[in-house]
């Protein structure tokens, strides 16, 4: 059995028991989250697509941990100017683990 869910603005395949990182969300760790954004079930064969979100289904995730992903380097040079800049950046997340896909 698997589920899409949009957590925040971003579509994730989700399993029971599966962890995933999706952006920050403002919860402790160790609380729950449940997401009602579901966009199609897929119960053994048996596919329910919502029209736009699947009526009555959620998902229950359970906060694992505040992490920093890695850093992304963002070089820009102007050729023959001697112009060059570097700049990094780290994104936050948030790991999550799926602990039930209800119907």
């Amino acid at each position: 059995m698997y589920a899409i869910v949009d957590i925040a603005g971003q579509q994730f395949k989700v399993e029971k028991d599966q962890k995933i990182f999706v952006h920050r969300q403002e919860a402790a760790e160790g609380d729950s989250l449940s997401f009602d954004k579901v966009l199609l079930i897929d119960d053994n064969g048996d596919v329910k697509v919502g029209v736009p979100t699947v009526v009555g289904a959620t998902i229950s995730a359970k906060v694992l941990a505040h992490v920093r992903g890695d850093k992304v380097l963002v070089f820009k040079k102007n050729r023959r100017k001697g112009y060059q800049k570097m700049n990094g950046h780290r994104q936050n997340f948030t790991q999550l683990q799926v602990e039930a896909i209800s119907i």
